[in-house]
């Protein structure tokens, strides 16, 4: 689709460097304030060329061909620059200088793919999910300078062999930072994210077939990890002297008894608190993640929760409903939490979240149709994740009972 844009195309000057008395021509394509540069391949001596009109002196025949050959090369950026128009594609400097050039978009690397992406969706797409693509970014980047010892990968060179060989390095990257090596779902969400990169390519044709197209991306399933009924038990029935984690505790009961994300929880506001016709107090929220609207009933012990830091200070100034840490204070706690209650899990704030899916509605016969709604998602297919995890708990649950008969 065609872009509004601002186009200038001027020529400037540079010391030759083997002789200052001589000046190399350069043309400067600038689109938006960006630009695009390069060398005429001719040179001018600096008392012929007029700074002012930068143009030169014609004061003898080879100096009137070079302003006709400069006339001549501007003329042919201006029609570049018109039929990318004319075929409704994105305009740039780089890409004007192509067309000029011959080479055109098939000449376009991945990494300059890659930005275009990300420049582009910075503002339709969650921060949390450019960090992600920001991620991919780096692997890509990696990959190519050890693998190709090169940043200039052409688009028209990507394959299936590139995508198995960056599925390979991803696999066995070592870190510097001390780290696990990434896990095969973590590796397969990263090609996901080039394959949506490489689709946009080939919908701006800038590539003639997708190369991802005998490529199959291969996760695997996982079990979420929840808390049964007893282990919340435990975790309500235990009390810290400490305030951070009291609070870190009741934050994460909080997210268990309402199906909010850290993300939703942390933006929450009491004016989203709001009393209904049956006297009861409803979130009325939207996902982060999905902005699609959310509609929680608050549950007894959700809402004691709210009236324990009713009247903290700082919650009045802010209008907050919770007293919300960094995640990454927040998991530290959990781990220290769990460890003291005995739970041996792997606890993230994030399985509160699982919790409220499993232990509190499904387990207690709330259609997942309702379920699936209370966490906002935008499939049913999504929200059966969870009912899987359930009736493995229910044939457990069967076979202690199978025992006893």
């Amino acid at each position: 689709m065609p872009v509004k844009s601002t186009l200038g195309v001027t020529f400037f000057t540079r010391p030759k460097r083997n002789n200052l008395n001589k000046l190399d021509i350069y043309l400067r394509i600038t689109v938006n304030k960006k630009r695009s540069e390069m060398s005429l391949k001719h040179d001018v001596d600096v008392k012929d060329w007029d700074a002012m009109r930068l143009r030169a002196n014609e004061t003898s025949e080879n100096l009137i061909a070079l302003n006709a050959y400069m006339d001549d090369v501007k003329a042919e950026v201006l029609n570049a620059h018109k039929e990318l128009h004319a075929e409704r594609k994105v305009i740039t400097a780089k890409a004007i200088k192509l067309r000029y050039m011959g080479e055109d978009e098939e000449r376009m690397t991945l990494l300059e793919l890659v930005r275009y992406h990300n420049d582009n969706m910075n503002l339709s797409l969650k921060p949390g999910t450019m960090k992600n693509y920001y991620s991919t970014e780096r692997y890509i980047k990696s990959f190519l300078l050890e693998h190709y010892k090169t940043d200039n990968f052409y688009l028209v060179d990507l394959n299936y062999r590139f995508i198995t060989e960056f599925e390979r390095y991803i696999r066995t990257y070592k870190p510097k930072k001390k780290r696990k090596t990434c896990s095969n779902n973590g590796t397969m969400k990263h090609l996901e994210r080039l394959r949506k990169m490489v689709n946009l390519a080939v919908r701006m044709e800038w590539l003639p077939k997708d190369p991802f197209v005998n490529y199959k991306l291969k996760f695997e399933r996982t079990e979420r990890c929840f808390l049964t009924q007893r282990e919340l038990d435990i975790i309500e029935a235990t009390h810290f002297k400490s305030k951070g984690y009291e609070r870190v505790r009741d934050c994460f009961l909080f997210a268990c008894y309402t199906g909010l994300s850290y993300g939703d929880l942390k933006e929450l506001r009491k004016n989203q608190l709001v009393l209904n016709a049956n006297d009861r107090i409803w979130i009325y929220t939207k996902r982060e993640k999905t902005n699609q609207s959310v509609k929680i009933p608050l549950l007894p012990k959700a809402l004691a929760l709210i009236e324990k830091y009713t009247n903290e200070n700082e919650l009045e100034i802010s209008g907050k409903v919770m007293p919300v840490y960094s995640n990454q204070k927040i998991n530290k706690y959990l781990k220290e939490i769990t460890a003291a209650c005995k739970i041996h899990k792997e606890v993230t704030f994030h399985v509160a979240r699982h919790t409220f899916a499993t232990t509190v509605t499904l387990s207690n016969g709330v259609p997942i149709e309702t379920v699936s709604k209370l966490l906002g998602h935008t499939q049913l297919q999504t929200t059966q994740i969870y009912a899987r995890v359930l009736q493995k708990k229910i044939g457990d649950d069967m076979e202690k009972l199978m025992e006893r008969y």
